[in-house]
This record gives C-alpha cells, sequence and structure tokens, in this order.
C-alpha cells in the first residue's frame, strides 16, 4: 500500500519540478553523458589541436575510464549494456589519444576481450562487414564509424578498400531528384555525407578518373553548402556525435582551416560538462517543457502563477520556426527539440508545442496564429499513408521519414484540441474552412493508427525503444502513449459517434495489451518480464487509471517504493537516430506526476485516500 498520500506526493514533485525552471522560465532538463559521443569528441579535439584540448582530451578518456562496464564494453551510456558500436569507438578513441599509456593499454585488453566475445576480431576488415551488416543500407552513421576506425589507425588500408564511398558530390543537386539515384539519405545526413564523403575519396584508391575528377572538383562547393547550412551555434542538428564526424572528417582531409571545422570545434569544446564527458545533443528543452506542462494538465494555474506561465507561453510562441529552416528548408510552422539554433522542427515536439499553447491560453496575443500555423505544419506532413514521420513526407526507407505510431496519435489529439477549440470560440468562415481541413488530417490518422495496431493491441513508437527486448522495440510506451493520446481525444464534444466508437475500440484492445504486460511487483518495463521502469510504469498508469484501476493501484504503489528508496532514477528508453541510447533526468519526473494528476482526477481517488488514511 502507499505509504505516502497521493495528494502529498503530488505536490511534492510539482515543487521539484517548479524549482527546475532555469532563469528564461522554460525547463532545460539534462541528457545523460554518453561514452559514444566522449570518444569522437576526444578524437575530434585532438585530431583538431591536440596541444591546446590536451585537458579536455584527458577529461573526457578519464571519464570513460570511470565507465566502463564490467565485461570490457562499453553501452551508450554509464547504465546501458555494451554494444560492439560504441565498444570499438571508445577503443579507437584510446588508440589514437594514449598510445603510450600503460593504463590505455590496460582498457584496450578489456575492449578487446569484449569484442572477441562479440565475434569480432580489431585486426580484421571482417569489422567493416560487420559495422555495414548492423546498420544495413543506412550509411549516415556506419560510414562515420568505420572512417574514425581508419583514421585513428585501428583498421587499415586494406579495410579502408571495403568502405563503400559516399557520393557527396550529389548533395549539390536538388533533393527532389535524390531518388532518381537511389541515395539514401535526406538533408539530416548531408553533414555526414559530406565530410565522411570527402574524407573516404582522399584516402581511398581513386579506380575511375572520370568519377575522381567531378568530386574533386565538387569539394569546394560541398564544403560552401556545409558552411551555409551550419547554425549559430556550431552544432549540426545540436549533435555532439555528428559534429564531430564531421570535424574530424574535414581535419583529417587538410581542411582544419575551414569555418564549418572552427565553429564545429568551438561547439564541441562548449558542450563538454564539468565531469569530462559530453552528452548526445545540447539538450531536449522543448520537449521537456511541453512533457512538463502536459503532466500538470488542469491543474497548472495551481502550480505557475500567472507569470511563470506568462514566461512560458512567451518562450514558446517564440521558438516556433516563422522562416524556411536554414538546415533543411522546412516550412514555418513547425518547432524542434531546443530553442538552440541547430534544432530542426519535428512532429512530436509540434504536436507537443501546439497543446502545450492550448492549455496556457489560445487567445492571447498572436498565439492563435502560432496553433494555426503549427497545425498546418504538422498536416503539411502527413504521409500518403496517413501516418505522421519524424521530419519530413518521403519515401519510409530511413527513420526520418517513416510514419510512425505514438507521432501520429500525438498529432491527431494536437488537431483534435485545435478543432475544439476553433469550434467553441469563433464561427468565421475561415475558421470553419480550418474545421474541415483538420479533420481529414484526423480522419487520416486515425485509418493509420487502426492498421498499425497489432493484433494483440499494441502499437510500437519509433524513436523510443529497451535495450532488453529482442527486436529493441518498446511496445509498452508506444502502447500507453497513444493510448493516452486517443483517451484525451476522446474527450472532445465535435467528435461523432462513428469516429468515437472506432477511439473506444482501439482504446479498449491497447487497454487490454497494457493490462496483460504488468510484472509481478506491480511494475511496468517494455513488455512482461523485463524489469520495470518509473517511465514505464507512470505511463501505463496514465493510460489504464480509467480502465484498470486496480492494476493502477499497483502501479502506484511501486512507483511509490522506487521513489522512497531510491528518489527518481531515469532509465535508457531514449533511441536516437541509428540506434543510439539516452535517458533524460526528467523524465521520470514529469512522467510521475502525470500519472498522479490523472490518478488525482479520476474516480479511484477517494480509495486511495481513504487507504493512506488508515495507514498513517
Amino acid at each position: 500500500m502507499m505509504k505516502t498520500n497521493i495528494l502529498q506526493r503530488f505536490e511534492h514533485l510539482s515543487k521539484i519540478l517548479r524549482s527546475s525552471l532555469n532563469d528564461q522560465g522554460f525547463w532545460e532538463g539534462e541528457l545523460s553523458s554518453s561514452a559514444l559521443a566522449t570518444a569522437v569528441s576526444v578524437v575530434a579535439l585532438e585530431l583538431d589541436d591536440p596541444v591546446n584540448s590536451r585537458d579536455r582530451i584527458g577529461r573526457g578518456l578519464q571519464w570513460l575510464s570511470d565507465n566502463i562496464n564490467h565485461d570490457g564494453g562499453f553501452g551508450d551510456t554509464s547504465c546501458s549494456v555494451s554494444n560492439v558500436s560504441t565498444t570499438l569507438l571508445c577503443y579507437a578513441a584510446f588508440a589514437r589519444c594514449t598510445s603510450e599509456n600503460k593504463d590505455s593499454a590496460a582498457m584496450q585488453l578489456c575492449m578487446e576481450g569484449y569484442l572477441h566475445s562479440q565475434g569480432v576480431d580489431i585486426t580484421s576488415a571482417g569489422v567493416v562487414d560487420s559495422i555495414l551488416g548492423y546498420y544495413g543500407k543506412d550509411y549516415t552513421f556506419s560510414l562515420p564509424i568505420l572512417s574514425m576506425l581508419v583514421l585513428c589507425n585501428v583498421l587499415d588500408g586494406q579495410a579502408l578498400k571495403k568502405i563503400p564511398q559516399l557520393p557527396f558530390e550529389l548533395t549539390l543537386l536538388p533533393p527532389s531528384i535524390y531518388r532518381f539515384f537511389n541515395l539514401q539519405v535526406v538533408s539530416y545526413a548531408i553533414p555526414a555525407l559530406v565530410a565522411v564523403g570527402i574524407y573516404l575519396f582522399k584516402h581511398k584508391p581513386r579506380p575511375n578518373p572520370a568519377a575522381a575528377l567531378i568530386r574533386s572538383g565538387a569539394i569546394n562547393r560541398a564544403l560552401l553548402k556545409l558552411e551555409q547550412m551550419m547554425p549559430e551555434s556550431g552544432g549540426f542538428l545540436e549533435a555532439i556525435p555528428l559534429t564531430a564526424f564531421v570535424s574530424m572528417c574535414l581535419v583529417s582531409s587538410g581542411y582544419a582551416d575551414r569555418k564549418v571545422v572552427e565553429q564545429g570545434i568551438g561547439f564541441l569544446k562548449r558542450q563538454q560538462r564539468s565531469d569530462g564527458s559530453w552528452p548526445i545533443d545540447t539538450n531536449l528543452a522543448n520537449w521537456v517543457t511541453t512533457l512538463s506542462v502536459k503532466a500538470l494538465g488542469p491543474r497548472l494555474s495551481a502550480v505557475m502563477d500567472p507569470s511563470e506561465q506568462t514566461r512560458l507561453r512567451s518562450y514558446l510562441f517564440n521558438s516556433q520556426y516563422k522562416l524556411p529552416h536554414r538546415f533543411n528548408k522546412a516550412r514555418p510552422g513547425g518547432w524542434g527539440w531546443t530553442s538552440f539554433t541547430g534544432s530542426v522542427p519535428d512532429a512530436d515536439d509540434t504536436a507537443g508545442a501546439i497543446l502545450t499553447l492550448l492549455t496556457l491560453d489560445p487567445e492571447v496575443d498572436n498565439v492563435k496564429t502560432s496553433i494555426l500555423n503549427g497545425s498546418k505544419w504538422l498536416g503539411a506532413l502527413q504521409n500518403r499513408d496517413g501516418g505522421i514521420p519524424t521530419f519530413c513526407r518521403g519515401w519510409g526507407r530511413l527513420p526520418f521519414d517513416a510514419s510512425c505510431a505514438d507521432l501520429t496519435g500525438h498529432a491527431l489529439l494536437a488537431w483534435a484540441k485545435v478543432i475544439e477549440t476553433l469550434s467553441m470560440t469563433t464561427a468565421s468562415n475561415h475558421d470553419h474552412s480550418e474545421i474541415r481541413r483538420l479533420k481529414k488530417y484526423v480522419n487520416r490518422a486515425l485509418r493509420f493508427l487502426e492498421k498499425e495496431q497489432r493484433c494483440d493491441g499494441a502499437w510500437l513508437p519509433l524513436w523510443f525503444g529497451h535495450q532488453q527486448t529482442a527486436d529493441k522495440t518498446n511496445p509498452v510506451y508506444g502502447t500507453a502513449r497513444v493510448m493516452c493520446y486517443l483517451d484525451d481525444a476522446l474527450q472532445c464534444s465535435h467528435l461523432d459517434t462513428y469516429m468515437r466508437n472506432r477511439l473506444k475500440q482501439m482504446i479498449a484492445k491497447s487497454g487490454n495489451f497494457l493490462a496483460s504486460q504488468q510484472n509481478e511487483d506491480g511494475s511496468w518495463g517494455a513488455e512482461k518480464g523485463i524489469e520495470g521502469s518509473m517511465e514505464e510504469t507512470a505511463m501505463v498508469v496514465s493510460a489504464l487509471i480509467k480502465h484498470e484501476p486496480s492494476k493502477c493501484v499497483e502501479g502506484l504503489n511501486w512507483l511509490d517504493r522506487q521513489y522512497d528508496l531510491h528518489g527518481l532514477t531515469a532509465k535508457p528508453i531514449g533511441l536516437y537516430f541509428a540506434t543510439l541510447w539516452y535517458h533524460e533526468k526528467m523524465y521520470p519526473l514529469v512522467y510521475y506526476l502525470e500519472a498522479l494528476r490523472r490518478t488525482i482526477g479520476s474516480s479511484i481517488l477517494p480509495i486511495f485516500l481513504a487507504i493512506t488514511t488508515l495507514l498513517q
């Protein structure tokens, strides 16, 4: 039984959340430190200026030494299981930066032992086949990894011959004709495509004189394109690994004096933490801010005063892209994951921002226009199958443009809430036209979700997974999120009976799935039998509180015990691009708060209060 009154717990965690606001009035969060990001950053700094970066390099290597796993490998975070890619990059960092250090030699032996246990011989060109096989046709991560292994002298020239040449010259063509060349990239991959492509061209044999001539002539223009794409912050996509890969490849190709390298190295230096490590990205400020407001929901005004809400609204309004984005030319109207300039607009953050502005006050100043522009941006993103991709409409071949259920559910809720607001507050012809447009988006999204829901009731997310499931997916996360979105959408009065019934059918199936996945101790992990986390357990409680209250009592009891024993402990459930794991410090807090808030607003609250009163 819960030892703490649920209202008291909510109030306690709300104070923690409010105290986490930064000086600008929003939440920044804190991404986990990353072994992969640290390894590639150390190598980039060593190649650029080993003398003046000696202290930074040493602190980075020391952090890696302190966070090696017991099996001799490295995971993406300090609490992640070891994996071959990250271990190879850490091995390369020690090989490049500390070749005569005895402690480094011992570290490398440990890593060699782990790699051997995974069937990887560090001295064999078979490493190339292993990496290429793991990442498949997506070269945006595999070739940067292999290039770093070569420039750190872990792999030799023979291995270099097996690495495919990236056709960086094609990035100078209009993106609309990439498909005719079967070029498996979108604009988000261009920095790596250009930098790694130039590095490979400079170092690989050139059997085709005509191709070599074309590529030689394209280098300066490709570098100029990179400089035009580079944000003010210096970090491509605010991503530490991507920026480090770009910098090291260009330095190793003789372009250390280019502006793109200078800014990239400056970005890496600013992102290093006091403990010597680097995260994978600057932060997820917009995302954790919208999650925080969602967690508080209707109780927002009881936690934040009007001036704080005004600052928060202004922050989100100013974070919306009002002009075409310089990096990917995305149309205005969307939001990225952070306010820093390297961020690009994406579906999840745009839906979250729309819902947050609706919660704060949709009728203030230009907020209504901002919300409508965001809704249109989401609509323009919708794929032909009715699903919502992350960044861009497209072919569905890469994570960037593939439709997925959790993003689609989030967008559906945002559109439904905008329709509700327009229906209640206005009656102009223009707004009626917007309502008709938004309803088309909703209907298409609904069809996609019906098609994507598995027979057992589950949906799979795209950017959230679990390291302990066989296929690294996280059906509990995906199902809980979509179920919450649909349940909230069901509260909109404008829905007709037919749509309500379709929503109820999906909600019922997903609820049955989630109920079946609960562990014996009352928690939820990615699936039944996997150790529970605060994030997944709280999300399921939020989804099931109106449907399976007895299951939620067990889940809340587990959360109560976990918090008393361990506090707010984050687990790696985030999945960043090519299977790079991370956790976010704020996730346990915001998801736990949301679960408590939804419980407080449910019909079973009196039961909890009676139980806790008896216990006291």
